[in-house]
């Protein structure tokens, strides 16, 4: 089964909950941060100007897309950019779990070229799931808003 969407926004009563989609993990990954960002403002108005680089790791994968989500909300806090374009380059089991490094690209923020949606205050691990199965994988998370 192929989903031709990269992700959806489901029902939640107060946060933000999202299921992503992808043949491999890290196209899944990849759809994830599209839809944090997604969250926070039209994505189609952010050009890939900045590329920046994330390294992410966690004991499982659900740790791994913790950590991966919230690296790129601290760059966001940080850099003041606005990220539009992810390629996760790998995820590899190493030692002790996971690690995941990825290319971001994306823009300053410019209130008058990007529409301000909902802030994005956290991840969480509630809800958080992960299934995988040949050639289809759906990871789904909730965002504190």
């Amino acid at each position: 089964m192929t989903q031709d969407k990269k992700f959806e926004f489901l029902e939640h009563v107060a946060d933000v909950y999202i299921a992503s989609y992808g043949s491999t993990l890290e196209e899944a990954f990849e759809n994830a941060a599209l839809a944090l960002f997604e969250v926070m403002t039209d994505t189609a108005t952010v050009d890939a100007k900045v590329e920046d680089v994330v390294e992410a790791q966690g004991l499982d994968e659900k740790e791994l897309l913790y950590d991966w989500l919230e690296k790129l909300l601290v760059k966001f806090e940080e850099t003041g950019n606005l990220y539009s374009r992810f390629k996760v380059e790998g995820i590899e089991k190493v030692d002790g779990g996971y690690r995941l490094r990825a290319k971001i690209w994306g823009e300053p923020f410019n209130p008058e070229k990007h529409p301000q949606r909902t802030g994005v205050k956290a991840v969480t691990y509630h809800l958080m799931e992960i299934h995988k199965e040949p050639g289809n994988v759906i990871v789904k998370f909730l965002l504190d808003i």
